[in-house]
């Protein structure tokens, strides 16, 4: 069956930097577009950024444009999310997976000083 498994959360100071990954297993990763979510207590699910299935494609949300990127090995079948000066509003689980409705459990991102 389909499974994602984030990594990489942890807590950072503002202006800091993190990387998440996913490992994915149970579909073909290589013909996937792949996403990156979040989930901030008390709030509806975002989308942050999403990659085409040969790395190209690339979009991300406003709120995050310009700091983050995203980034995949299909060899590993992993993604990747680089993300640069973090804000406290940042602050949330980070999901990825091909549709907001297949998602791992996620890795939680905490910004504070």
């Amino acid at each position: 069956q389909v499974q994602l498994v984030e990594s990489g959360g942890g807590l950072v100071q503002p202006g800091g930097s993190l990387k998440l990954s996913c490992a994915a297993s149970g579909f073909t990763f290589s013909n996937a577009r792949m996403n990156w979510f979040r989930q901030a207590p008390g709030k509806v699910a975002e989308w942050v950024a999403g990659i085409g299935s040969d790395g190209r494609m690339i979009m991300y949300a406003a709120s995050v444009k310009g700091r983050f990127a995203i980034s995949r090995n299909n060899a590993k079948s992993e993604l990747y999310l680089q993300m640069n000066d973090l804000k406290p509003e940042d602050t949330a689980v980070y999901l990825c997976g091909p549709s907001a409705g297949t998602r791992g459990q996620g890795t939680q991102v905490t910004v504070s000083s």
